[in-house]
C-alpha cells in the first residue's frame, strides 16, 4: 500500500523498502543526513552498504522510502526504519502463592514498536515527509499489535523533538545517558584481584532474566541477542575466591559478596561513525597525544584515538551486579571490553544507562564523548483516553533506576 501527498510539481509516496530498487537512493539519503547535530559538530553514520541493518535483527522489522514522483526522475527523498518487539513495561504488585501481598514482582509485559533512523533530504525538509513516514510507520505497528511507540534522539535535536512531541503528541518518557570511552593504543590491565568468567548463552539468559526481567524495556528474546553472531560473549566478574559455579542455581544459592555481568555486541559489524566540524586545534591535539604514546609506549598516555576518519565501535549492554564492591567489578568488565575492542581494531567502547543508574560509577567514560541527555518520547498506540487516568498506563508511569537498551537498536 502506498501514500501519497502533492507539492507544488510532484508528489511525494511513501512506501516498503525494496533492496533492488532503492538501496543506492537509500545508503544517499543516510549519507547526506548527519546525526545528533550539536555546535557545529556532528557524528555521520555510514550503513556499511545495508540499509536494514539497524533493524534486521529484530525479531518483526520494516524499512519506509519516501519517494518524489513528478515530471523529473523519481529520487528518495527520505527512509524511516522500526521494528516491534515484546518488552518489559513494568511490574506486577509483590503477591504469596495465596493471593496476598510479601511474595516477589513478576513482569508486565507489552508490544512496542520502536522508531530509528529517520532521515529526510536537507532539500525537502519542512514538507510533512517525515511526518508522512512516521504515521505510516505507526500504521504498521498498530497491525503488529503494538500497543507503543517510543523513538529516541539528542536533546538538542530540536526539529525531531518537535515534530514527535507536537505533531504527533508523543511525551518525553527518559532521558538516559550514552557514555562512550576511547580505545587506547595499549591494553588496560585487569588486577589479578577479580576472577573473570565467560558465561555460556544459556546460563546468561537464565541469569538476565533473574536480574533484569522487571526492568523497564528487557526484550521478551533476550536468548535471541544473546546467541546472536554479533553478541561477543556475556562476562561475569567477582573477586577471587575458590568457589566454582557450575550453574545459575549453585550462582545464586552461594553468590559472592559482590559482582557484576556484562555483555558486548560487535555494533561496528553494523555501521562506522565519523565525527566531522571538529576543530583543527583539537585535532592536532588528539594526533599529538597519539604521536606522543607511540614515542613512549611505557608511559600508557590515554591517547585519543582518530576520530574523524570511519572507526567501529563495541556496545556494552545488559550491565548489572550487587554488593559493596559491584561498582568495582563493573570496571573491570569494562576493561575486558575495552582490549576486547582494542584487539577488534575498534576505536571506542560505549554504553546506555538510565539517568539514575546504581552502577554508573563504575563505568568509565570521557564526557566530551558521551551524550549526557538521551530524550526518549513514547506514545500510547491504543484507543485515546482524553484526560482519563488509564490503569497501567505506562506513559504515565514513575521512571526506575535502570532501563535494559536493547544493542539491536543502537
Amino acid at each position: 500500500m502506498k501514500q501519497v501527498q502533492s507539492f507544488n510539481t510532484y508528489e511525494v509516496v511513501v512506501r516498503e523498502y525494496e533492496a533492488e530498487q532503492d538501496r543506492t537512493g537509500a545508503e544517499a539519503v543516510d549519507r547526506l543526513c548527519d546525526v545528533s547535530p550539536s555546535g557545529g559538530v556532528s557524528l555521520f553514520m555510514d550503513l556499511l552498504g545495508d540499509p536494514l541493518c539497524r533493524v534486521r535483527n529484530s525479531p518483526a522489522f520494516l524499512m519506509l522510502v519516501a519517494e518524489t514522483c513528478g515530471p523529473a526522475e523519481r529520487e528518495i527523498v527520505g527512509v524511516l526504519r522500526g521494528c516491534v518487539k515484546t518488552i518489559t513495561c513494568g511490574k506486577t504488585a509483590p503477591r504469596n502463592s495465596t493471593g496476598a501481598a510479601g511474595g516477589g514482582a513478576g513482569p508486565i509485559f507489552t508490544k512496542a514498536g520502536y522508531i530509528l533512523g529517520l532521515r529526510v533530504l536537507p532539500s525537502h525538509r519542512r514538507m510533512g515527509i517525515g511526518l508522512k513516514l512516521v504515521k505510516r510507520m505507526e500504521d504498521w505497528f498498530r497491525s503488529n499489535d503494538a500497543e507503543y511507540s517510543y523513538m529516541a534522539t539528542d536533546k538538542n535535536n530540536i526539529a525531531s523533538l518537535r515534530l514527535f512531541t507536537h505533531h504527533l503528541t508523543y511525551t518525553k518518557f527518559r532521558t538516559p545517558r550514552i557514555l562512550v570511552h576511547p580505545v587506547f593504543a595499549h591494553p588496560l590491565p585487569l588486577p589479578n584481584s577479580t576472577t573473570l568468567l565467560r558465561l555460556p548463552p544459556s546460563f546468561a539468559e537464565s541469569l538476565y532474566r533473574h536480574l533484569f526481567s522487571t526492568t523497564e524495556f528487557f526484550p521478551n528474546d533476550i536468548d535471541a541477542i544473546l546467541n546472536n553472531p554479533l553478541s561477543l560473549g556475556t562476562f561475569l566478574a567477582h573477586p577471587t575466591h575458590p568457589v566454582s559455579y557450575t550453574s545459575l542455581d549453585h550462582f545464586l544459592a552461594h553468590p559472592p559478596a559482590s559482582w557484576a555481568v556484562l555483555s558486548v555486541w560487535n555494533s561496528s559489524s553494523l555501521f562506522q561513525l565519523e565525527l566531522r566540524g571538529v576543530a583543527r586545534l583539537k585535532k592536532g591535539m588528539a594526533w599529538t597525544s597519539r604521536a606522543v604514546d607511540r614515542m613512549v609506549p611505557w608511559l600508557r598516555i590515554p591517547s585519543v584515538p582518530n576520530l574523524f576518519r570511519p572507526f567501529g565501535g563495541y556496545f556494552l549492554y545488559g550491565i548489572g551486579g550487587e554488593g559493596p564492591q559491584a561498582e568495582k567489578m563493573v570496571r573491570f568488565l569494562c576493561r575486558n571490553a575495552h582490549n576486547m575492542a582494542r584487539e577488534g581494531g575498534c576505536r571506542v567502547v560505549a554504553t546506555e544507562v538510565a539517568e539514575c543508574e546504581p552502577l554508573v560509577k563504575g563505568i568509565p567514560y570521557w564526557k566530551r564523548l558521551s551524550f549526557e541527555e538521551d530524550v526518549w518520547c513514547v506514545k500510547r498506540l491504543a484507543d485515546e483516553y482524553g484526560d482519563e487516568v488509564v490503569v497501567g498506563d505506562w506513559t504515565r508511569s514513575v521512571p526506575g533506576s535502570s532501563i535494559f537498551v536493547d544493542p539491536r537498536e543502537v
